[in-house]
């Protein structure tokens, strides 16, 4: 099955990518270092929607710059583009086809702003309208659902900020990630076991805060376009705020949470859900303290740097909707209604 195999592929991915566009993606940023760049606008959809908040996250703390996910009917269907003075336009998309897509870039690069497109097609529409163009080097994705073209993206987003920062320490830690993944991938068979734990599922909640947000996001749409299962994604705070009226018992709450500052008030809430609440908590995580408060867990290997976390933490949970949609007699290569380039307006 290639969505198997492509999932397997992440770090081989991953270690191409870092050899092949180390030298590119520091030539890109001594050119952005002499622009007056005051925020970043992201343009993706689907999986790509969540390397933008990666990038949201990552960047806004490491060097600074606001990022805005771009709404892209007001540059296609409405036609009233917003101004995008000293802003830095990246488009996202692993086909680089998506119509709405291609059109922000053209309309950032028409307003004067630098374009970056970020894709796994270097000859598709969105690379050609680009000032510059990372490839992926993910090779052909033939699965419909993007497992190995999502990690190189955030890859890329990684580059960036350690080649901006100028810390050899991050360059190290990028270096680590195909053996952190590749450790990541050992849990199939935990996967595996899960998955028939939930095989009768109807719906769920993903939760994350920080970095592991993007986690939950796309675990989140990995299992509603594969398995067809009504799985939602929050914050851990938005939750609280309203959606935890959903929880009853034995409601299913699948939770991303790993070392890191937010750690012990998820940590904490996790526990109000399953002893006051009586939900049904699942936990992809990294520590020991997290696993003990929920029912089951699927690990995350130790010692990854926080903010490479949503490179590794995705792979466990990747593999457990591969699994659930084997177990739930579906075809993991061809979702219902849905196709690998989506082209949108």
């Amino acid at each position: 099955m290639s969505l198997r195999r492509e999932i397997f592929e992440q770090p081989h991915v991953l270690a191409t990518l870092l050899e092949r566009e180390r030298q590119h993606v520091e030539q890109l940023v001594a050119r952005l270092r002499n622009l007056d760049v005051q925020y970043v606008l992201v343009a993706a959809r689907g999986t790509s929607l969540h390397a933008g908040r990666y990038a949201a996250h990552l960047w806004g703390m490491t060097i600074g710059w606001p990022v805005v996910l771009a709404q892209p009917s007001l540059f296609t269907v409405y036609g009233h583009p917003p101004t995008l003075r000293n802003a830095l336009v990246v488009g996202i998309s692993q086909s680089g086809r998506s119509p709405d897509i291609v059109r922000v870039v053209e309309e950032g690069r028409r307003q004067g702003c630098f374009t970056l497109a970020v894709t796994n097609d270097p000859d598709a529409p969105l690379a050609h309208i680009a000032d510059d163009v990372i490839p992926l080097h993910a090779g052909p994705e033939k699965a419909v659902a993007a497992t190995k073209t999502y990690t190189a993206q955030l890859c890329v987003i990684a580059m960036l900020t350690a080649a901006w920062l100028e810390e050899a320490e991050r360059w190290s830690q990028l270096q680590a990630l195909p053996d952190w993944v590749s450790a990541a991938l050992q849990v199939e068979d935990n996967a595996a076991h899960l998955a028939i734990r939930y095989r009768f599922m109807e719906r769920c909640v993903m939760l994350g805060r920080g970095y592991d947000l993007p986690t939950a996001f796309e675990w989140a749409l990995k299992i509603k376009e594969l398995t067809y299962v009504q799985a939602e994604p929050f914050s851990t705070a938005d939750f609280q705020h309203g959606p935890m009226a959903l929880v009853e018992p034995g409601f299913p709450v699948f939770a991303v949470v790993s070392s890191g500052p937010l750690f012990r008030a998820t940590k904490g809430f996790l526990a109000r859900l399953r002893n006051q609440l009586a939900a049904d908590v699942t936990v992809l995580s990294d520590r020991e303290e997290a696993i003990e408060v929920a029912h089951a867990a699927l690990r995350v290997p130790p010692g990854v740097s926080e903010w490479l976390m949503p490179l590794v933490s995705i792979v466990p949970a990747q593999l457990f909707a591969y699994h659930l949609t084997c177990v739930r007699g579906l075809d993991t290569e061809a979702p219902r209604y849905l196709q690998k380039v989506t082209e949108t307006l």
